[in-house]
């Protein structure tokens, strides 16, 4: 335990639950805080709706702003206090921040913001809770409601989570603040920490859900709110160009603890006191003991300069979960690294471009090698199409196969280079993309060198957002001049 832990202890603290859920189940971290001296001034539980069909993200954020300034005027709530959060309660957190201290992050109460599993940019099991079957599993009791419009924004690659990370991780290219970009976290104001399992669910029933990477619900790359922004502008005729890096708002990059024996379900409840959290899945003393561990860590951070020491070492914690995987008798890719890649397709016009392929190639001439077999049987994991707008994409990446496997397999004395190709299907008989009179043209660039480490831009553990400008061709009779004889 920190020897600083009893003094940090005497602050209130803030828990939210994430969707589907009630702060009941935070009974038993409450019970593992108060077990290990952190006896909090005050501890507050929050509740919201996320099962009603006509509640989003913002509305909970919009409310709890008013709930917490209620309090903070009648002397309820302290000038100062933390804030732990599970899964969907990420992004309330976040929008409550973002909206209501705008500009002024260092007036915000909230200073240490530790985030259990958050689904800072989506989750797969969004979808499913959509369809029939959740209604079903999960609405039977809701009159047949999941909370469509959360669910919404939970969707992986939603419009909603491109506007959020804009608004406090990544300058877009069309910030209005990109001269002097607006920041959230960072050493006098609010401290963030991401802590995520990466070990699917163990129980039948569950296991429906699971993929690698993930805890169940969430992938650990979807958790890390570290990302990455990056413009393709396919309108650059010198393709050495046309690529644009988008500015971080972070001060420094945001701790990311990803450990090996936790499911979405058990990352609340470091000690497994619950029984619906034994989870049959083998684990050494230290295992069990790394939750509580890093959750304490986080909670008694007593100063900027231990939370960038943190965030050294919970990058050399997840680094020895990724090991794992050389030396586990489980599946080694439940502890590989993975990525997800949210693309956006737009016109030179700034219009959605919806009927588009995306190919992932070493040689250019994209035929069948060794390489080229892998990458698609075995890097590229998953592609998921929105359902709000179909121009948004989320592709998931096996990064651990990437670099060990992938690149290992181009022949010796080429290019180490991943390139990335788009083709879009012409939006009628008049116009075209790229090129004037060619259906369904294509356009290709180098997107991820191995020997560059400043061009390795696919991150383990993290979510790129990927915004690709295509041009559109008028056809020549879309407009003509012709002489009076």
């Amino acid at each position: 335990m920190p020897a600083n832990l009893i003094n940090a202890a005497q602050r209130q603290v803030l828990i939210i639950h994430g969707w589907s859920d009630t702060s009941k189940s935070f009974h038993t971290l409450a019970e593992f805080l108060e077990k290990n001296n952190y006896q909090a001034k005050q501890l507050w539980l929050g509740d919201y709706i996320s099962m009603d069909d006509d509640v989003r993200v913002a509305d909970v954020g919009k409310r709890m702003a008013e709930v917490i300034d209620e309090l903070m005027q009648t002397g309820q709530l302290a000038a100062s206090f933390d804030v732990i959060v599970h899964s969907t309660g990420g992004l309330v957190a976040r929008e409550w921040l973002t909206t209501h201290y705008k500009g002024r992050a260092e007036q915000c109460p909230m200073k240490r913001l530790v985030m259990l599993a958050p689904a800072n940019y989506g989750s797969k099991l969004a979808a499913t809770g959509k369809s029939f079957l959740g209604r079903l599993v999960k609405g039977y009791n809701n009159w047949f409601q999941t909370g469509k419009s959360m669910l919404n924004d939970l969707e992986l690659a939603s419009p909603y989570q491109w506007e959020l990370a804009q608004r406090d991780i990544l300058v877009g290219p069309e910030a209005l603040d990109a001269a002097n970009p607006v920041q959230f976290y960072g050493d006098d104001k609010v401290w963030p920490f991401v802590i995520v399992g990466t070990h699917p669910y163990a129980s039948l029933l569950r296991q429906i859900v699971n993929e690698n990477g993930a805890d169940g619900t969430v992938r650990a790359c979807a958790a890390n709110l570290n990302a990455q922004g990056v413009t393709i502008d396919f309108r650059e005729a010198d393709l050495s160009k046309a690529i644009t890096n988008w500015a971080s708002r972070l001060q420094s990059d945001i701790p990311l603890a990803v450990l090996p024996t936790r499911t979405h379900g058990s990352i609340i409840d470091p000690d497994r006191a619950e029984t619906s959290n034994h989870e049959d899945i083998a684990e050494t003393p230290e295992q069990l003991a790394q939750l509580g561990q890093v959750i304490l860590q986080a909670l008694s951070c007593d100063s900027f300069a231990t939370y960038q020491l943190l965030q050294t070492q919970w990058h050399d914690l997840s680094e020895a979960t990724a090991a794992l995987s050389k030396t586990t008798t489980e599946e080694p890719e439940f502890f590989h690294q993975y990525l997800q890649v949210n693309c956006n397709v737009v016109d030179d016009q700034g219009k959605p471009v919806t009927d588009y392929f995306l190919e992932f190639f070493a040689d250019t001439k994209r035929n069948n090698t060794d390489a080229n077999v892998y990458l698609h049987a075995n890097v590229i994991e998953d592609v998921k199409t929105n359902s709000q707008n179909p121009a948004l994409r989320n592709l998931y990446f096996d990064r651990t196969d990437l670099m060990e496997g992938y690149y290992p397999l181009l022949p010796k004395g080429t290019e180490q280079v991943l390139n990335m190709s788009i083709s879009a299907a012409s939006p009628g008989n008049n116009i075209n993309y790229f090129e004037r009179e060619k259906v369904g043209s294509a356009m290709q660039i180098p997107l991820h060198f191995l020997s560059e480490n400043q061009q390795r831009w696919l991150k383990r553990n993290s979510t790129h957002f990927l915004q690709i400008i295509i041009p559109r061709i008028p056809n020549a009779n879309v407009f003509k001049l012709t002489p009076v004889a």
